[in-house]
């Protein structure tokens, strides 16, 4: 008994900086919620469900920024928090392999499903890598990691140059070009998200061991579930959106939705432009004169088969950028 009595006072005050800390799984909980609310809206416009072109109308798209910048905010606290006993190389490098992997699965899906707007750098592909750019700012003091924060998220408007609007930079984020992809997270601004997780964690260690908010524990059925996702917050990603379109199709065999066969592209087509520095007049002009140039190269009917070859795709991207430089132009 008195062993007992002893295990479960020894229990008790095990410091948190050897424990989960269940407040985070829940933030990472919430907002894996906010993502199914978006990702479900975002599936009814593309199968064109709904009226509303979500990925380019400002409030879903500033909805969808601030979902992308609480992922990788925690992405910075967690490394932190996972971290602040010493670096567990074995448990660091295998959950960085299940990300990349995971990364590659969506490329691979993508590519497959929606070839003119695959996802070749998401949300993943950035979390794999800002767990891996992230590794020195961890020696770093807390200042600097937070000067770094706000020189990542200025840097696009500070840099600029034509070597970076060449496809292979693009990952980056200091191109001018407009992309189509369905999701894009490039490397800056959005890695100053992570460096300002890591300089919130930083300010709240030294209370980590008393602070009430550390100790709180998801005791409630709604609570633990939500806390639970974010536990499982990648094999949650991975399943969501497969489920959310398995529905939708299954639920199109009983719908009839006539719409020209213009429309999927276009609205594609601007929602990714909309991302980048030229007005939705400009973006519309660029848009129709893509559709013009693919049906004269004929092109379009490939387009819509998901059919092109790599020469083919080439081709389609000079096309783009020739439609671009065009309407840039234009007042």
């Amino acid at each position: 008994m008195k062993t007992d009595m002893n295990r479960t006072a020894s229990s008790a005050i095990t410091p948190l900086s050897r424990s989960r800390i269940d407040l985070v799984d829940l933030a990472r909980g919430l907002a894996l919620l906010a993502m199914f609310v978006f990702h479900f809206a975002y599936d009814l416009s593309y199968f064109g469900l709904i009226d509303v072109d979500v990925p380019a109308e400002p409030g879903w798209r500033i909805f969808a920024r601030l979902i992308a910048g609480s992922f990788l905010a925690l992405v910075g606290v967690s490394l932190v928090l996972a971290t602040r006993n010493g670096l567990n190389r074995a448990a660091y490098l295998k959950r960085l392999a299940m990300v990349a992997g995971a990364a590659a699965l969506v490329t691979l899906g993508t590519w497959f499903a929606m070839r003119p707007s695959f996802i070749f750098f998401g949300i993943l592909h950035h979390v794999a890598v800002a767990s891996v750019l992230a590794l020195p700012f961890l020696r770093l003091p807390t200042i600097a990691i937070a000067a770094s924060a706000a020189l990542a998220f200025a840097l696009p408007w500070l840099v600029t140059h034509p070597l970076l609007d060449q496809p292979w930079a693009v990952w980056l984020g200091l191109s001018r070009m407009p992309l189509q992809t369905a999701d894009f997270v490039p490397v800056f601004p959005w890695f100053g998200c992570v460096l300002a997780g890591m300089t919130v964690a930083r300010l709240l260690l030294p209370t980590l061991d008393t602070a009430r908010w550390a100790r709180w524990r998801a005791t409630a059925r709604p609570a633990r579930l939500v806390a639970w996702g974010g536990r499982h917050s990648l094999l949650v990603y991975l399943v969501h959106q497969p489920l959310f379109i398995g529905a939708l199709m299954l639920a199109m065999q009983f719908i009839v939705l006539p719409a020209p066969e213009e429309q999927p592209f276009l609205r594609s087509c601007q929602r990714s432009c909309a991302a980048g520095s030229l007005g939705a007049n400009a973006c519309e002009q660029l848009c129709a004169c893509t559709v013009d140039e693919l049906k004269r190269e004929s092109l379009w009917r490939k387009v819509l088969d998901n059919s092109m070859n790599p020469e083919e795709t080439a081709r389609t991207t000079r096309l783009a950028q020739a439609c671009y430089a065009r309407s840039s132009k234009r007042p």
